[in-house]
């Protein structure tokens, strides 16, 4: 029989078949387990599985992340406290089908140094709330249509594989949505260092605004473009071509009292000229 930590509250003894079948498991899933893991490795029903998974966070060797949703706890863990330390591992099993983006995939591509403690998930599923804390880790979900998931890539995170937006992408999303970027101002920062990057393609940007299909979005976009970019003058004027009746806010969460009539947009007040602006 394999023992753990055995205080009250700790780790308990497991008989030769289940750590057989715990080792299988955890080996097959490779990050958080979910009643279809066991289901798959073990052979058995759904009903079993999510029996079995109970009986495993009970005597301390799974903790329980959400309901179906469980982490393995390391062998040489002392306690039944889980070691989490990937949040974009946990986001990947808790809102697949999903990928990582705002200023979490900012940060990944270096366009930020900024630290953010909460991980933006992109996701085609509606999830129960829009901010989520699991485990101690917070997230930021985001629900797009799936003919929008484009412009993704897929990394590593150790054996796992996760899907995050790429440079680009992250740009327009943040662009859609400036409270993903944490601010105009950190989204304006984050736009500029996008430039200096040897891959950057502006074009490209303005394809990604066209085919997410928000008109705001190419708005914002034409009026950063205007500001930060100067020299892109077929990209400003494709924007142009783009634009959608009405005004909209170039943030939603700012009081924008003044309108760019160019561009459709209101602006708070410090934004309504075409200086760069920087706190």
């Amino acid at each position: 029989m394999l023992t753990k930590y055995t205080q009250e509250g700790g780790l308990k003894g497991l008989g030769n078949l289940s750590r057989t079948r715990l080792a299988a498991v955890v080996r097959a899933s490779k990050g958080p387990v979910s009643v279809k893991d066991v289901t798959k490795v073990l052979g058995i029903d759904s009903q079993a599985a999510a029996l079995q998974l109970s009986r495993w966070a009970a005597s301390g060797w799974m903790a329980r992340l959400r309901r179906g949703l469980y982490q393995p706890i390391p062998i040489e863990a002392a306690t039944a406290t889980p070691v989490l330390d990937d949040p974009w591992v946990i986001a990947d099993r808790l809102f697949s089908p999903c990928y990582i983006g705002g200023w979490s995939a900012a940060n990944y591509w270096d366009l930020t140094e900024q630290i953010f403690r909460t991980t933006v998930v992109i996701t085609t599923k509606r999830p129960r709330r829009v901010r989520e804390s699991i485990a101690g880790m917070d997230f930021l979900i985001r629900v797009i249509k799936q003919d929008q998931v484009f412009g993704i890539r897929p990394i590593w995170r150790g054996p796992i594989r996760i899907q995050v937006s790429d440079a680009a992408r992250t740009i327009v999303d943040m662009m859609e949505s400036p409270a993903l970027a944490g601010g105009l101002q950190s989204l304006s920062d984050m736009f500029r260092e996008y430039q200096k990057r040897r891959d950057a393609d502006i074009n490209q940007l303005v394809n990604y605004a066209s085919r997410i299909n928000n008109g705001a979005t190419v708005k914002r976009l034409g009026y950063f473009l205007e500001r930060y970019a100067p020299k892109a003058q077929d990209a400003t004027e494709a924007c142009q071509m783009l634009l959608t009746t009405g005004n909209s806010k170039l943030d939603p969460d700012q009081a924008c009292p003044r309108l760019i009539t160019r561009w459709r947009l209101w602006v708070p007040e410090r934004w309504a000229t075409l200086e760069p602006v920087d706190d």
